[in-house]
C-alpha cells in the first residue's frame, strides 16, 4: 500500500480579522490563490502531477462560498484538469482537508494533492451560515448547546484551572510567537499576501504583542460571564455537569484564539511520484484520528483523538517529541498537557492561535507546517498534530520526519 508523504508547505501571514486588518481588502479566493501560486512556485514540477486540491473553509458563504477550492486553483493558473473540493469540520477542517489528501494518496485514488485552508474572517464573520446547532432551538436544546467560550470556562472549571494560568499561559504564547518570528522559525514558510497591484500588504503575523504579561491580562474582564448568565448558558452548562456548583468565568480576549484572516497548502504524494519529480518528502503521515466528544464541553477531544491516533500507530505518548495544538483557549492546552502528561517545553514552542490567530479552516494546515519546521529545525522524528472542533469533535495526526 503507498504511503503519503509530505513534500512542501506554504502559509500566509495571519492578518487581524477586522475591517481594518492588513489582509481585509484580499478576498478569501485571492487568499487562497496566492497560497497554491506559491506552492506552484516552489515546485513547478508537480503542477500538471496534481490530481485533487482540498480546502477546508468553516464558513463556505458569500465571497467563501462555492467551491473556493477549484475557484482557486483556477485562479492559481493550475491546469484546468485540476479539481478541488472544498470541506468544512469546523475548526479541524485545515488539517482534516490534509487528512483526506493523504488518505486518497494512500489509497492510490490519486498520486499526488494538495491539502489546506483558508479563511477571511475579517470579511466573513463566523456564523455568517447560519445552522441548526445554534439557531434552531429544538436542536439547540436536544444537544446542549452553550457557545464556545462558555464550554472554554466550563472546561477550565471542570478542570481547576484558575484564571491566572490560564493568563500565565497566554502571555507565554505571545513570548514565544515573538521569539520564533525574531529568530526566523517561520521564514521558510509565511509567504507575504500582495494586493491586486503586487504590492505586499502583510509578511508577518499581525496580532502578536511582544509586551503581553499576565499582568497585563490580568486588567481584562473575563468576556463570557454576561452572556452565561443573562443568557442562560451557564444553566444549560451546569444541567450537563451537576457536579459543578458554578462556572468560573476565565477566559477573555487576551487568553482566548484571535480572529484572523489566511490561508495554507500542503503538498502531499506518494513516494514514487515524487521521486519521479525530483522532490524530496519532508515528512510521512504516520495515522490520523478523529472523534466525536460531548457536544456541550465540546474543547475536551482532542486527548482522546491523539490517544486513538497513537493506538493506530502502535505508539504511545512518550514516542512524540514534539506536539502541535491549536489554542482555541488556554484552557484547552492546559487539560490536553495534563491528559497526556505532557511538558510545556514541548508543545506549542512557537507559540500558537492565542499569539497568532486561528482563521478557522486554515489553522490545522498552518500548525501541521509549523509542527514539520521545527522538527527539522530540532532533529525530532516523531510529532503529533490536534485540533478541538465545535458541536464535540476533534482530529489528530502524528507525522514522521524523513
Amino acid at each position: 500500500m503507498p504511503e503519503a508523504y509530505i513534500y512542501d508547505y506554504i502559509r500566509t501571514p495571519r492578518g487581524k480579522g477586522k475591517a481594518n486588518g492588513a489582509l481585509h481588502e484580499v478576498t478569501p479566493v485571492q487568499l487562497a490563490t496566492q497560497t497554491l501560486q506559491a506552492i506552484k512556485n516552489r515546485t513547478p514540477q508537480a503542477a500538471e502531477s496534481i490530481e485533487d486540491v482540498i480546502l477546508g473553509c468553516v464558513v463556505p458563504v458569500g465571497e467563501q462560498g462555492g467551491n473556493i477550492a477549484r475557484i482557486a486553483a483556477l485562479n492559481a493558473d493550475y491546469p484546468q484538469t485540476v479539481p478541488g473540493i472544498q470541506l468544512n469540520r469546523y475548526c479541524g477542517s485545515g488539517l482534516e482537508a490534509i487528512n483526506f489528501a493523504a488518505a486518497k494518496v494512500i489509497s492510490g485514488m490519486v498520486d499526488m494533492a494538495i491539502g489546506g485552508g483558508v479563511e477571511s474572517m475579517s470579511r466573513i464573520p463566523m456564523g455568517s451560515d447560519g445552522g441548526a446547532w445554534a439557531i434552531d432551538p429544538l436542536i439547540a436544546f436536544k444537544t446542549g448547546f452553550v457557545p464556545q467560550g462558555i464550554s472554554a470556562d466550563l472546561l477550565a472549571t471542570k478542570y481547576g484551572f484558575t484564571r491566572s494560568q490560564c493568563d500565565e499561559y497566554a502571555a507565554e504564547s505571545h513570548r514565544r510567537a515573538n521569539n520564533a518570528w525574531r529568530e526566523g522559525y517561520f521564514s521558510n514558510s509565511v509567504v507575504a499576501v500582495n494586493d491586486s497591484l503586487g504590492i505586499p500588504l502583510l509578511s508577518k503575523d499581525e496580532t502578536i504583542r511582544p509586551e503581553t504579561s499576565a499582568e497585563t491580562l490580568r486588567q481584562l474582564s473575563p468576556s463570557f460571564a454576561k452572556m452565561g448568565e443573562k443568557a442562560g448558558f451557564d444553566r444549560i452548562a451546569l444541567q450537563k455537569y451537576p457536579e459543578l456548583e458554578k462556572l468560573n468565568h476565565v477566559h477573555h480576549a487576551g487568553n482566548s484564539s484571535g480572529i484572523v484572516d489566511g490561508a495554507a497548502a500542503v503538498l502531499l504524494g506518494n513516494r514514487e511520484l515524487g521521486a519521479q519529480l525530483g522532490l524530496k518528502p519532508r515528512a510521512r503521515i504516520v495515522s490520523t484520528a478523529t472523534i466525536g466528544s460531548e457536544p456541550t464541553i465540546m474543547l475536551d477531544g482532542p486527548a482522546d483523538s491523539a490517544r486513538r491516533a497513537l493506538k493506530k500507530a502502535g505508539m504511545t505518548a512518550s514516542d512524540i517529541g514534539l506536539w502541535e495544538l491549536n489554542e482555541a483557549f488556554s484552557s484547552v492546552v492546559l487539560a490536553f498537557m495534563e491528559e497526556l502528561a505532557i511538558s510545556h517545553d514541548s508543545i506549542n514552542v512557537n507559540g500558537g492561535a492565542i499569539a497568532m490567530g486561528h482563521p478557522l479552516g486554515a489553522t490545522g494546515a498552518m500548525i501541521l507546517g509549523t509542527l514539520i519546521d521545527e522538527m527539522e529545525r530540532r532533529d525530532i522524528t516523531h510529532g503529533l498534530v490536534s485540533l478541538c472542533e465545535a458541536a464535540g469533535m476533534a482530529t489528530s495526526t502524528i507525522i514522521e520526519r524523513i
